[in-house]
């Protein structure tokens, strides 16, 4: 797995938009719903105390992708030593220099890598990078992208790998069913917009006309919507999607735009003059019922853990890594708490899907006012359409990977391999999403169970794992400098007991 070519690097300032657009998704329309249910107090401070373990179990996963990389880079040095004659002048005696597991001192690494440089032959030139590594104790880089997955096979044992990827398969099907409920409840809320009361809730779709003189329901609507979009997008899964650069960039500026302006709006009706005649929107300061239903929504919102290692690789410049994340995570925090401190104060019924708070109304005169209307009920189906192939074909190798042996694929049956696992990854998301339309339950649902593995359990049993393989291998001498601020194991086992409290609370509202 060699390093990522200097032509596919980019400046840091790009992985800085590319991490923050990463973490800004489906669940941020999500969380202004679960937001108001928790009070605005309360609210802001699970965003803040989330968003902190979120960010440490990122450092976890930045760790792991340096001790990946040693590892990996550690064993292409042994393979080398052991199969390549390298032919230095024999009154040099740089082979057992290079041999040697630790260096004494800086003064030592200095001249052992002079005269590495010096005494490399014409017939060596290809290995000097290793050699060069080995003696400058940088190990542990970045340079290598290497997934989530593959450092899974790496450092846990079957069944740890089992449930790895077990895990990650529920929650892309989690995300499948998100994408699949918002785009349908986006198009029939367009679809119904003039034949429906402001002051409606879900309850009623079932029972309410979409069109004053027609037979369908809304609920009936949101079906056909569903699989309308399933029917037309789901075909993609039995084949791979490439080259989706100009698509996803085209995602990004819609994100930013939608974002950008549901914000405006909901600044605007602040400082609006108020009517006398309307009552007064008062949203609770904090109600502990609510809690349960954020934690599993912030946890959704604040995933990027198992993409990390496409985002982080490239980066030209990994000096400043630490800082940029930090940054991002700052930065996204109060997003967060813009967007749903607006949402809270300018709306007195939040819908569990942000954008469904600013629908086209019927008596909406102005033009622009109007299209923008369209632009925000629309925005999910925009964004979330580009997603789901690409997810949905994530899953589906996923699954493979999960149930057939992944040496051996080429052997099992063409129906098998390209007709039963596309079908496995698209219908359950399409049978849920069928009998519920609810984003919110299925958000807290998919972040609080499987977003917990992937957010949090996975990472710290990959950097304990990790830590003790490199440990091992290469010694303690040679330092980590991509290691996580949060040392020892005080971290990992406070991570542990978070999880387990965020899980017991979310069961016990789900129970009662």
């Amino acid at each position: 797995m060699p390093p990522r070519s200097a032509h596919e690097e980019y400046p840091t300032w790009v992985g800085f938009v590319f991490i923050f657009n990463l973490i800004v998704g489906t669940g941020a329309l999500a969380l202004p719903s679960a937001f108001s249910h928790a009070g605005w107090i309360l609210g802001s401070l699970a965003i803040v105390v989330l968003a902190f373990m979120s960010y440490v179990t990122v450092t976890f996963v930045i760790e792991t992708m340096a001790c990946a990389n040693a590892v990996h880079n550690w064993k292409r040095l042994q393979f080398i030593k052991r199969d390549r004659v390298i032919e230095y002048d024999e009154d040099s005696n740089v082979e057992s220099l290079v041999d040697r597991p630790e260096a004494s001192d800086s003064d030592d690494d200095a001249e052992h890598d002079r005269l590495v440089d010096d005494q490399l032959t014409d017939a060596s030139i290809e290995q000097t990078p290793l050699n060069i590594m080995y003696c400058r104790k940088t190990y542990y880089t970045l340079s290598s992208k290497i997934e989530l997955g593959e450092m899974a096979n790496m450092f846990f044992g079957r069944t740890q790998r089992f449930l790895f990827y077990f895990c990650l398969a529920v929650y892309l099907y989690g995300d499948l069913s998100i994408y699949s409920a918002a785009v349908a409840k986006s198009l029939r809320d367009v679809a119904c917009a003039h034949n429906h009361r402001a002051n409606a809730t879900d309850d009623d779709d079932g029972t309410e006309r979409c069109w004053q003189d027609g037979l369908l329901t809304r609920l009936d609507v949101y079906r056909l919507c569903l699989v309308a979009f399933v029917t037309v997008l789901g075909p993609f899964t039995f084949f791979n999607v490439q080259k989706t650069k100009y698509l996803q960039l085209l995602t990004v500026l819609f994100r930013w735009l939608a974002f950008s302006v549901m914000i405006s709006i909901a600044i605007h009706r602040l400082l609006a003059p108020v009517d006398s005649t309307a009552l007064p929107i008062t949203p609770k300061r904090a109600d502990i019922a609510g809690i349960p239903y954020l934690i599993g929504t912030c946890i959704y919102s604040f995933m990027c853990h198992h993409s990390l290692p496409s985002l982080l690789t490239p980066i030209a410049n990994k000096g400043r890594l630490k800082a940029l994340v930090s940054l991002d995570y700052v930065l996204i925090g109060g997003f967060y708490l813009a967007l749903a401190l607006t949402g809270i104060f300018a709306f007195a019924d939040i819908k569990d899907l942000y954008t469904l708070n600013f629908v086209p109304s019927a008596d909406q005169a102005n033009g622009l006012l109007k299209a923008v209307e369209y632009f925000l009920a629309l925005f999910p189906v925009f964004t979330l359409s580009a997603s789901f192939p690409i997810v949905a074909i994530t899953l589906r190798n996923n699954l493979q990977t999960l149930f057939l042996d992944a040496a051996q694929l080429e052997a099992y049956n063409f129906f098998l391999r390209r007709v039963f696992f596309p079908l496995l990854a698209i219908l359950p998301p399409l049978v849920v999403c069928y009998f519920t339309e609810s984003v919110s339950n299925l958000v807290g649902f998919t972040g609080c169970y499987a977003g917990t593995g992937i957010q949090y359990l996975i990472p710290v049993a990959l950097v304990l794992s990790a830590r003790r393989t490199c440990d091992n291998m290469i010694g303690r001498g040679i330092v980590n400098e991509f290691h996580s601020p949060f040392k020892g194991t005080v971290w990992p086992m406070l991570v542990i007991g978070w999880t387990v409290a965020c899980l017991v609370l979310v069961t016990i509202d789900l129970v009662i």
